[in-house]
């Protein structure tokens, strides 16, 4: 059985605790798509950890965890990881790399940044990680694959290819130095020895895995929001964050999956620009103490560190995202840090141009979009470390209940707290 799981919005939605959740009882656990340009946050007994390319199962034994074909691989990001993990006291774990995905390269990291530098308050919000360089050569085919560091015929004349591209780039339109292959050539090498006993044939791995019955779950990053074809164009990543994309960046069968697990945190939260349209955005000092009591430790981005905008539930673009990704059932996050407010606002509607609507708009008409707020009753206690979804106050419930009914999916997983166990299971 392959289930997936997914963000329903901008991403930072609480994935990482969901997927540590459902691990247990998973045998292989798949990054499928992204780079180290997002981060999942998850709390155990190990510490605080915040993973950015190794999948949310590393911290069971009994986990095969694979990066995928669809991973922009940034090698040195992931042996840090890797490193952290041991020096907290995790114990190793079983990681395939798969021969084939691609690598994301030191000149993504610097074309990324001159590019943000480029177009000065124009820029995207990138986090400089390389991750639309990457994929833009990915799909103007002179990527790099990890099979490619063990032929190092074919590695070197796929490099200088690449690199010569660059380098007319740098010079006539950054103004910056030249990418010296040979050095980067050399650097690969050592590269290549520090990942060699993790790489594999992940492809015939999983849908062996499928044959057999194993359970499999796929790790998304950011959320349907950042998708480059049905999110907030071009405010996007540059990867698919949908789960229907893991039938290609895991990959599984499409008839495998069975169940995608939407996760929506209970207010709205987003990394990125401040030009990117953010419609219930909850600013001032409101907005201030939301950001703070926000998350495990405040809403901050787990890669950037950067302040997120936050903002009240939006039932438009969750129920948008829900649908977009194929959601058989949310997890909702984060209800215990509502429990402050005496009322809370819920966006359920966009007046755009004069008309209501709750069908979520393209980007041209979402920048007009205006919100339309439904006011409900707060809970006003404290409700983190709950674990009966019967035991929350009445008014926590009416609002999971009233949420439910605008997105149009069930919410089963409803979380207290940053904390693994720290979940109630709603019927």
């Amino acid at each position: 059985m392959v289930k997936a799981i997914v963000g329903a919005n901008w991403g930072d939605e609480g994935k990482g605790k969901i997927t540590d959740l459902l691990a247990e009882t998973s045998d292989i656990v798949v990054r499928f798509q992204g780079g180290a340009n997002a981060g999942h946050t998850i709390i155990n007994d190990y510490g605080r950890f915040a993973l950015h390319t190794l999948p949310s199962g590393v911290f069971y034994s009994h986990i095969t965890n694979v990066i995928g074909n669809g991973v922009a691989l940034d090698i040195r990001k992931l042996t840090d990881e890797l490193t952290s993990l041991l020096d907290a006291g995790v114990p190793a774990p079983n990681l395939i790399i798969s021969e084939r995905a691609q690598l994301l390269m030191p000149y993504h990291v610097l074309q990324d940044a001159y590019e943000e530098e480029r177009l000065g308050g124009h820029a995207f919000g990138s986090t400089k990680s390389g991750i639309a360089p990457f994929y833009s050569d990915k799909y103007a085919k002179i990527g790099i694959q990890v099979c490619d560091l063990f032929d190092e015929a074919r590695l070197k004349e796929h490099l200088n290819h690449a690199v010569e591209i660059k380098n007319i780039l740098f010079e006539n339109m950054y103004h910056k130095p030249r990418i010296d292959a040979d050095e980067l050539f050399q650097d690969l090498l050592k590269m290549r020895e520090i990942i060699k006993p993790y790489v594999g044939d992940a492809v015939t791995f999983l849908h062996q895995a499928v044959k057999d019955g194993k359970s499999i779950l796929l790790e998304g990053q950011l959320g349907a929001m950042k998708d480059p074809d049905l999110g907030i164009v071009p405010m996007t990543t540059s990867s698919h964050t949908l789960a229907g994309f893991g039938c290609v960046g895991a990959p599984v069968p499409p008839t495998a999956m069975e169940d995608v697990i939407c996760v929506s945190k209970a207010y709205s939260s987003c990394v990125g620009s401040k030009t990117e349209p953010f419609v219930s955005e909850l600013l001032g000092e409101a907005g201030d103490e939301l950001r703070r009591r926000g998350g495990d430790k405040g809403e901050f981005g787990a890669t950037t560190g950067r302040p997120r905008r936050v903002g009240w539930f939006d039932t438009v673009a969750t129920k948008y995202g829900c649908m977009v990704q194929g959601a058989t059932q949310v997890a909702l996050t984060c209800l215990d840090v509502l429990g402050y407010l005496d009322e809370i606002q819920v966006c359920t509607g966009y007046e755009i141009d004069g008309k209501v609507t709750k069908d979520f708009p393209v980007p041209a008409l979402l920048e007009r979009a205006k919100p339309v707020f439904t006011t409900l009753p707060g809970w006003k206690s404290d409700i983190r470390g709950i674990t009966d979804y019967d035991a929350l106050p009445a008014n926590a419930k009416a609002y999971v209940d009233f949420i439910e009914k605008e997105i149009e999916t069930p919410i089963r997983i409803v979380s207290t707290g940053p904390k693994r166990h720290e979940i109630t299971l709603r019927g």
